[in-house]
């Protein structure tokens, strides 16, 4: 590992950190995946923010100096599908003790967060949490009281009566109907409904909206993996979202349902796991983002047979593991546009910068078109273009220094030696 200097000011949380002028030294600097790399350059960072790109190993009067010339600086990565607030390997049916509670969920959040930032992502955007624990982790991390990556939350994710989201699929008569007594916030029908709980969801504060457009693997319900909620149902939820100046996002596993989905104008399509024709010229077309989540299938395949899924689960992740890689190289072949999407939650957050690696060997992308896909692309559909997916002078500082050539080895990302989110430096170890 690379040697740095960092002040302890440096490692501090909030504001001061983003006061420093720091002087990042790079061996090999990827400005933009979409471009060559750079030789030997400095990257010059003040008030948290790119100031200049300089060659050779520079530094200003008063500069903390980061020394990483034996390794490439780059954008820092950015995963558009992840779960900060539940762990992965946990058996189903533990949501229903009271170590799951949204309090502890948001704590869980945070150290997810970290683990996170410590594997290179420097912006995740939370696609399903329960009630307010996702939007609370988001706002400490934000608030600069905990070090972590940007991230951008769904809330609960909407799903249909009796679909994948509905808590009280699954479980028994006395349970299930304390749970719907209760009331779920994400579970709705009509569309007139749907688009009231995209209104709610909106009133609580959350920066996308995210839907399950068909079934999904680790419901315990036997309904399958196609399209859930009706065309009307889709184009209400997207419509509406779009009125409020959000994202919408579809859990889509089925041919039909990605194709409904994308018809009803979703902006991603997250897993696309059966993917077909249609569905590919609908994407292309209309421009819609294909996240293709490839390490939820590694989690599956870590986990299948161990008691931590139910029957209806395992049936359901046997299926989707034939096709595993099957739908991103689809898209890719079909000039969709590609984002990074990974799941994390159903695999350790830990493992998440292994996506680039599996988007090559099983999607059948180009090492170059990943990193792309997984810095740019993946600012472009959360609407940060303008903030970061490249290091151009102006934008905010998350970078990265990993250990060889991303542009040639996607594994390097696996190799990190530095983290700096929004000009802050995550400490790596510790904390």
């Amino acid at each position: 590992m690379n040697k740095f200097v960092v002040g302890l000011a440096g490692l501090m949380l909030g504001s001061s950190a983003n006061a420093q002028t720091y002087a990042i030294q790079a061996g090999r600097l990827i400005v933009d995946a979409a471009k060559p790399a750079l030789g030997p350059s400095t990257v010059i960072v003040e008030n948290g923010r790119i100031k200049a790109i300089e060659n050779g190993a520079t530094a200003p009067a008063g500069a903390t100096v980061v020394d990483m010339r034996g390794d490439t600086v780059m954008p820092g990565l950015i995963d558009v599908h992840v779960h900060l607030t539940q762990d992965a390997g946990v058996p189903w049916y533990q949501w229903m003790t009271t170590k799951f509670s949204e309090p502890y969920s948001a704590t869980v959040g945070l150290k997810n967060a970290l683990v996170m930032a410590r594997a290179g992502f420097t912006t995740v955007r939370d696609l399903g949490s329960s009630g307010v624990a996702g939007l609370a982790t988001r706002d400490a991390l934000r608030d600069g009281s905990f070090p972590g990556p940007r991230v951008l939350v769904s809330g609960p994710a909407l799903s249909m009566i009796g679909g994948h989201g509905d808590l009280a699929v699954g479980r028994n008569p006395e349970l299930a109907e304390a749970i719907n007594e209760r009331g779920q916030l994400g579970v709705c029908t009509g569309a007139q409904e749907c688009a009231q709980t995209v209104r709610k969801l909106a009133a609580l504060g959350v920066d996308v909206i995210k839907f399950h457009a068909t079934g999904g693997v680790l419901d315990p319900g036997a309904l399958g993996l196609e399209q859930h909620f009706s065309d009307d149902e889709m184009k209400a939820i997207v419509d509406t979202a779009h009125s409020l100046h959000l994202k919408a996002a579809a859990h889509a596993h089925g041919a039909r349902g990605i194709l409904a989905a994308t018809r009803a104008g979703v902006d991603s399509i997250e897993h696309g796991t059966f993917i077909d024709a249609a569905g590919v010229a609908e994407m292309k077309r209309r421009g819609t983002y294909f996240s293709a989540t490839l390490m939820a299938f590694s989690g599956l395949n870590q986990y299948i047979g161990k008691g931590i899924f139910s029957a209806n689960s395992e049936m359901k992740a046997r299926q989707a593991l034939t096709l595993w890689g099957n739908g991103l190289n689809r898209a890719y072949r079909g000039g969709v546009r590609i984002v990074l999407g990974t799941d994390s939650g159903v695999a350790p957050h830990s493992q998440a910068n292994q996506e680039l690696a599996l988007m090559v060997t099983k999607g059948g992308m180009t090492p170059r078109d990943a990193l792309i896909a997984a810095t740019r692309n993946g600012a472009d559909l959360l609407g940060l273009s303008g903030e970061t997916g490249t290091l151009d002078p102006g934008k905010s500082a998350d970078l990265i220094a990993v250990q060889g050539d991303p542009l040639v080895d996607p594994a390097a990302v696996q190799h990190v030696d530095y983290v700096m989110v929004e000009g802050r430096p995550i400490p790596l170890k510790g904390y």
